[in-house]
C-alpha cells in the first residue's frame, strides 16, 4: 500500500496548487438542509432542539447558499458537496460597529458535550459538561451528543473578514461568541459566516467533513491529506531542550548524539532548541551576544539582533571534534549548570517575596548567597570557554554552524535532519530595531486580547508584556523569514522548529488586526517554507488557536498537540512528577481529534529515564508522529532497554498509519478526574488496529482557580474494558473495503502480560484494571485461514517493540499451506499458529523455531540484517 498521503500527492502537486479554472462556484447537490431556525429554536433534522432562545439578531444560512471559489482538490470537492446538506453559517448583526462583539447563539441544557479550549495563549486542551454555561472562555469548538437520534453536532466558531471568533460560556445556559478584530481601527457590525454549524453520525467524521466544507469555504488552509510529511516523522531524533536548557553548544551536541550511537539507536534528527541564536537585551552593545543565559525565562526579553548563530557556535573550529570526538567535554557539565542556576534563581524569587510581603529591605544574607551562587555559575562558564578554546585544529575547512552540522554528519552517518528553534517573531520578543534595519522593525506593545483574561498564569506571556516584542513590518515578512531560512539552509540546517505562533494576536492595532496581520506573516512564512525547506520541514509549536489552523496551515503539515513536557511540577507539588504525565497525553489525545484534520500530530520529546518513561513511551509509539527524546547528557540519563522498544537501530520508527484518536467511549468522559475513567486512544498498523489504554487520573483544569492541579484524591486505580469494535476502522485511510467489513476474529495481543485471546465483534470486552500512571497495550491483528490446510494464523511482529504490528511490512499467503511475513527490526517475533509449521526460513535458510501447542504461540528470533535496512523475509510452510 501507498505510505500515507502519497497516494493523492502524486495525482496534484500539492505544493504549487492553483485555482482550478472554470470550477470558482461549487453547487452541491440539492437537498434540505439538515437545520432548521425557527421560532427561537434551532432544531436538527426537523426533531431535535439544538440550541434554544436563540435572539432574533442570529442567522443561519446553509452551506449551499453560499459562494465559493476555491483551489480545494476535486476529491475534496465532491465530498464537501456530498455532505453540504448537513452544514451551514451562523451570523449575526448589531446596532454600532465594533472591534470586540458577543452575542448570544441561544442556549442549551443537560446535552453531553466534548469541547476544546485555549487555557494559555498558546496551548488548548479538553472540557467536558452538559450545559452552554460549563463552557470555558476562548472555547475552539463543542460537538454535541444528540442520543435521540444518534448524532453528532459541531458549533465551530471560524474567521470572517478581519474578525476571528471563539465561543465563552453564558449565563443559564447561553452560548456566547465573541468576534474580535484585534485593533481599534478594525470595527464591524454584522457578520454572515462567523461559526460552522454540521451533523454527523459518526464523531470521527464529524470532525473530517466539518473541516473539510471549511477548506472549501475558508480557501485558506489546506488539510492534512493534500499535504507532504516532513522526513522527521517516522523517525527518532533528539532535542537539545530539557537536555540542557539555553547551554546548548557544539560539544552537548556532539556528546549527546555521541552516547545514543554508543546505546545503539543514533538519532537521525537533532532540533537544537533555543540557546543558538544571535541574541540580546535592550541598551546592550548592538550586534554582541548576552551570555551565560542557562534557564527558559531568562531570554524571554531578548530580541534577535543577527541570522547569524551565536558566539559559541561561530567560535566552533571546522574538524576540531573530528579529531578529538569531543572527548573533553564533561556530560555532567550541563546538569551541574542548570542546577547551579536553579539555586541562583530560588535565591532572588526568595528575595523578592521578602520584599513583596515586608517592603524594601536590606537582606544580606540573601544578597551574599546570590552572589556566591552568580560568582560560582560564571566560573563554571568559565571553565567550559577555556577548555573549548584550546583546541585547536588544522583543518582550514571553516567554522561556525556550517562546519558544525558538516561534521556532525560526517561523524555520525545516520543523521539526517539538523533543525534550530526560532520565535515566529524571530526571538521571544522579537528583533531588534537597530540591528537589521531594513525590515522597519518596531517595539509594539503587547496587548492581551480580552478573552485571555480567564487563563492560566503565564511566565513567558507576563515577560513579552515586559519588554513588548521587536515587529518586523508585515510587508517585509517574506524578506524576514527568507533571508533567515536561507542563511540556516546554507550552514547545513535542513528545517526549523517554531514556537510563539500567537504574538501577532497582541500586537496588531497598527496593521490591520490580528487576522490580516498573521495573513502577512504566514504568507510569507509559506513561501520561505517550500523554496528553503523543502515545502515540509517545519514543526510548529505553542500554536493551538483555531487562527493558526486556519492560516497558517497551507504548507505547514506538523505540529505538537501538547504542551510541554514537564518532567516536574513548576509550580512544586512533588505530585506533579506523576499527575502531569497523564495531563499531557490527554492534551495530546483530544487535540488530535480536531488538529490532525490539518496538521499531523506530534506528541512532544519526554525522557527516558523519566519515573513515567515507559508511560510515555507506550503513547508515543501508537502516536502515529514523530518520536523523539530530550534526555540529558550522561550515560546514566539514558534507559536504551526503553529505547530499543520504539526506535530500530537505524533510527526509524514502526510507526503507525494515522494518527491516534479517543476511543468513542472516552470522549465524554473525564479521564482525569472523575475516579472512574481511563482515557483509551486507537491507531492502525498495515495489519490491524491497536488501543493503548492509560490511567490519567490524578489531576486537571480548576476553573475557579484558572490552572491546572493535582486531585490527589482521583490518583487511584480506575477499571474499563477493551474490545475490537472500540477501533473505529473505517478512519484508516489505507484499509481496503475487506478489512473494514471484517467480521472474523482476530487474535488480540496484550503488551503487559504477553497474553493472547481471540475476540469478534460478538465477543464479551476484555476486563481491564490500571494502576495510577499505568498503562497497557492491546494490538489487534486478523486470523487468516490458509486455505484447505485449515490452518490459523496470525503474525504480531517483533514483540520487543512497544507497537509490535508496526515491524510487519507486508504478509503474503502463498498455496493452501504457506505464508510469508516481511518485518524490520531484531528480536523475538511471535505469532499465532493453530499447528506447527513444518519448516520455517529466515531469509532463505532454515530457521529453528518454538512452537506452543498449549497456546499456539510461534516464537523465532529475528536479528538485524544491515544490507536490507533491518527487513528479515520468514516464511513458514504447514
Amino acid at each position: 500500500m501507498a505510505p500515507l498521503n502519497d497516494s493523492l500527492a502524486s495525482i496534484i502537486d500539492v505544493i504549487e496548487t492553483k485555482p482550478l479554472l472554470g470550477v470558482s462556484q461549487t453547487k452541491p447537490i440539492s437537498q434540505p438542509n439538515c437545520f432548521n431556525l425557527s421560532q427561537g429554536t434551532l432544531r436538527a433534522k426537523d426533531s431535535s432542539p439544538i440550541l434554544f432562545d436563540v435572539p432574533k439578531n442570529l442567522t443561519f444560512t446553509p452551506f449551499s447558499s453560499h459562494s465559493i471559489s476555491t483551489d480545494a482538490p476535486l476529491p475534496i470537492r465532491l465530498r464537501v458537496q456530498a455532505n453540504a446538506h448537513k452544514g451551514g453559517f451562523l451570523g449575526f448583526t448589531k446596532d454600532s460597529p465594533s472591534d470586540l462583539l458577543t452575542n448570544s447563539l441561544g442556549r442549551f441544557e443537560n446535552r453531553e458535550f466534548l469541547s476544546i479550549f485555549r487555557f494559555k495563549m498558546w496551548w488548548s486542551t479538553a472540557w467536558i459538561g452538559k450545559s452552554g454555561s460549563d463552557l470555558q472562555a476562548e472555547t475552539q469548538w463543542v460537538m454535541l451528543k444528540i442520543p435521540e437520534i444518534d448524532s453528532y453536532v459541531a458549533i465551530i466558531p471560524i474567521i470572517e473578514g478581519s474578525f476571528r471568533a471563539a465561543l465563552n460560556p453564558g449565563e443559564k445556559g447561553n452560548v456566547l461568541i465573541t468576534a474580535e478584530s484585534g485593533s481599534t481601527q478594525v470595527k464591524e457590525s454584522s457578520f454572515n459566516s462567523i461559526a460552522y454549524i454540521h451533523i454527523c453520525d459518526s464523531p470521527y467524521n464529524l470532525m473530517k467533513e466539518s473541516f473539510s466544507a471549511l477548506r472549501v469555504h475558508m480557501n485558506t488552509f489546506k488539510l492534512l491529506e493534500e499535504k507532504k510529511l516532513p522526513n522527521i516523522v517516522d523517525k527518532f531524533g533528539w532535542c537539545t531542550w530539557d537536555a540542557c536548557y539555553l547551554t546548548v553548544d557544539p560539544a552537548t551536541i556532539w556528546t549527546g548524539v555521541k552516547e545514543f550511537e554508543e546505546g545503539g539507536v543514533c538519532p537521525k534528527f537533532v532540533i537544537i532548541d533555543d540557546g543558538w541564536q544571535s541574541i540580546s537585551f535592550d541598551g546592550d552593545e548592538p550586534g554582541k551576544d548576552v551570555e551565560n543565559l542557562v534557564l527558559g525565562g531568562e531570554q524571554m526579553t531578548a530580541r534577535l539582533h543577527s541570522f547569524k548563530e551565536c558566539t559559541k557556535f561561530r567560535n566552533y573550529k571546522g574538524g576540531s571534534f573530528l579529531a578529538s570526538d569531543a572527548s573533553h567535554f564533561n556530560p555532567l557539565k550541563p546538569k551541574m549548570i542548570i542546577f547551579k542556576a536553579t539555586e541562583r534563581i530560588q535565591a532572588i524569587i526568595e528575595k523578592q517575596k521578602l520584599i513583596r510581603e515586608f517592603g524594601e529591605h536590606e537582606l544580606p544574607e540573601l544578597d551574599a548567597k546570590i552572589k556566591k551562587f552568580s560568582e560560582e555559575l560564571n566560573a563554571m562558564f568559565d571553565e567550559v570557554d577555556e577548555k573549548e578554546e584550546s583546541l585547536g585544529s588544522d583543518d582550514v575547512s571553516g567554522s561556525g554552524m556550517k562546519a558544525f552540522t558538516r561534521d556532525l554528519r560526517s561523524r555520525f552517518k545516520g543523521l539526517e535532519d539538523i533543525y534550530v528553534w526560532h520565535a515566529l517573531c524571530g526571538a521571544w520578543n522579537g528583533v531588534r530595531p537597530e540591528t537589521l534595519t531594513h525590515l522597519e522593525t518596531k517595539i509594539v506593545p503587547f496587548e492581551i486580547s480580552p478573552g485571555l483574561d480567564a487563563s492560566m498564569t503565564d511566565l513567558a506571556v507576563d515577560r513579552i508584556v515586559e519588554a513588548g516584542i521587536g515587529l518586523v513590518h508585515p510587508s517585509k515578512a517574506h524578506e524576514f523569514y527568507d533571508s533567515m531560512h536561507s542563511y540556516l539552509t546554507s550552514v547545513g540546517v535542513t528545517g526549523a522548529k517554531i514556537d510563539v505562533f500567537q504574538t501577532l494576536e497582541s500586537v496588531a492595532e497598527e496593521h490591520g488586526g490580528r487576522v490580516e496581520l498573521a495573513k502577512a506573516y504566514y504568507d510569507g512564512l509559506t513561501k520561505s517554507m517550500v523554496k528553503n525547506f523543502n515545502g515540509t520541514e517545519i514543526l510548529a509549536s505553542m500554536q493551538q488557536c483555531n487562527e493558526f489552523f486556519f492560516l497558517a496551515t497551507k504548507q505547514i503539515s506538523i505540529g505538537r498537540v501538547g504542551d510541554d513536557f514537564w518532567w516536574q511540577d513548576p509550580h512544586g507539588d512533588p505530585q506533579g512528577v506523576y499527575w502531569l504525565q497523564g495531563l499531557h497525553i490527554i492534551h495530546c489525545s483530544y487535540n488530535s481529534f480536531w488538529m490532525g484534520q490539518m496538521i499531523q500530530p506530534d506528541w512532544d520529546m519526554f525522557q527516558s529515564d523519566h519515573v513515567c518513561a515507559e508511560y510515555h513511551a507506550a503513547s508515543r509509539a501508537i502516536s502515529g508522529g514523530p518520536i523523539y527524546l530530550s534526555d540529558h547528557l550522561g550515560k546514566a540519563s539514558h534507559n536504551f532497554d526503553l529505547i530499543k522498544k520504539l526506535a530500530y537501530f537505524d533510527g526509524t520508527v514502526p510507526r503507525c498509519l494515522h494518527y491516534a484518536l479517543p476511543t468513542r467511549d472516552s470522549l465524554f468522559k473525564n479521564p482525569l478526574f472523575d475516579k472512574e475513567s481511563m482515557l483509551k486512544i486507537f491507531n492502525f498498523n498495515k495489519l490491524g488496529g491497536v488501543i493503548g489504554a492509560f490511567n490519567c487520573q490524578g489531576s486537571g483544569w480548576s476553573p475557579k482557580e484558572h490552572r491546572f492541579k493535582g486531585y490527589k484524591e482521583c490518583y487511584q486505580t480506575v477499571s474499563g474494558t477493551v474490545h475490537v469494535s472500540d477501533i473505529e476502522w473505517d478512519q484508516n485511510p489505507e484499509a481496503a473495503g475487506s478489512q473494514m467489513s471484517y467480521a472474523g476474529d482476530y487474535l488480540v495481543y496484550k503488551m503487559q502480560s504477553e497474553e493472547i485471546l481471540f475476540m469478534n465483534s460478538k465477543s464479551d470486552p476484555i476486563q481491564i484494571t490500571l494502576e495510577p500512571s499505568s498503562f497497557d497495550l492491546f494490538s489487534f491483528v486478523p486470523v487468516t485461514e490458509l486455505g484447505s490446510s485449515g490452518v490459523r494464523f496470525a503474525p504480531l511482529g517483533l514483540i520487543n517493540m512497544f507497537n509490535c504490528v508496526g515491524t510487519i511490512q507486508d504478509m503474503e499467503v502463498t498455496g493452501d499451506n504457506s505464508v510469508k511475513v516481511d518485518l524490520k527490526g531484531e528480536g523475538r517475533f511471535m505469532a499465532y499458529s493453530s499447528s506447527a509449521p513444518k519448516m520455517c526460513y529466515l531469509n532463505d535458510k532454515e530457521a529453528e523455531f518454538m512452537w506452543e501447542e498449549e497456546t499456539g504461540k510461534l516464537n523465532i528470533y529475528v536479528p538485524w540484517v544491515e544490507v536490507s535496512g533491518g527487513i528479515s523475509h520468514l516464511s513458514f510452510t504447514f
